[in-house]
């Protein structure tokens, strides 16, 4: 346990000094804000296009904003927060490989397990500080201007999206203890998961499967039920869990 300890500390400072716990605070931030900001502007910015367009012809009818069009804002912008997560956490082993650093801690009597857990522990770690502050930013902003009882399911409905993240960091790590080189990790990741999303476009399966979770903005707008999204969220968490199974047996078969 100590080994585990010791070296989760040394991920979580390497993250700190490589800038990564920085570009990921304001990139997390800024997303929260980005949200009710967007929102509360739109009627503005509909005005002035509005006025540009009333020369031509056209015109176009005024836009009411509330609680709703921030958190349709919030769901837009998760999936370009997956992307940017995962490419920045795509060489958490690549990159030891590269430097040939884990030689040396392996030698040293570090199991190999441990490594792989320690690196989970990291970044689900960042994903969920990172995910909920982006959730509280938005959800304290839509408070302030205007009402967040206005809609169903807010807290399930962001917990499923957040799933979908650890689905994917679980993923990531498979793919890591695969393949040597950052593209590979991440052409891999997005193959898996065009895959999973094409199979999920089948009615009978799709409900099982962790793109389900994707559509949990539905249950924002009363579109869904949240008995839908059982099976996808078991499935998920299975999946996660699996995923970080082989990756460590894979480890312990690769020669570094």
């Amino acid at each position: 346990m100590k080994q585990l300890t010791t070296f989760t500390s040394k991920e979580l400072l390497e993250s700190v000094r490589t800038g990564k716990m920085l570009i990921l605070s304001i990139l997390f931030l800024l997303f929260g804000i980005m949200n009710p900001a967007i929102a509360k502007l739109t009627p503005w910015l509909m005005e002035i296009l509005s006025e540009n367009l009333t020369e031509t012809g056209f015109s176009i009818i005024s836009v009411e904003v509330n609680a709703l069009t921030s958190w349709t804002q919030f769901y837009k912008n998760i999936p370009i927060a997956f992307i940017i997560f995962l490419l920045i956490f795509s060489n958490t082993l690549t990159g030891e490989y590269q430097k040939g650093t884990l030689i040396n801690i392996i030698t040293k009597g570090m199991n190999r397990w441990k490594i792989i857990v320690s690196k989970a522990i990291t970044i689900i770690a960042f994903w969920t500080i990172g995910y909920w502050l982006m959730f509280g930013i938005t959800y304290g902003y839509n408070a302030y201007f205007w009402d967040n009882n206005i809609i169903s399911h807010i807290f399930f409905s962001a917990f499923c999206s957040y799933l979908i993240g650890i689905w994917l960091i679980s993923l990531l790590l498979l793919m890591s203890t695969i393949f040597r080189s950052n593209p590979f990790v991440l052409l891999a990741v997005g193959g898996v998961f065009l895959v999973i999303y094409f199979i999920g476009l089948f009615p009978k399966i799709g409900t099982y499967m962790p793109i389900q979770l994707l559509n949990s903005m539905d249950l924002l707008l009363h579109i869904e039920k949240i008995s839908e999204y059982s099976y996808a969220i078991i499935l998920t968490l299975i999946f996660s869990i699996l995923n970080i199974a082989v990756s460590i047996i894979c480890f312990n078969k690769k020669n570094i």
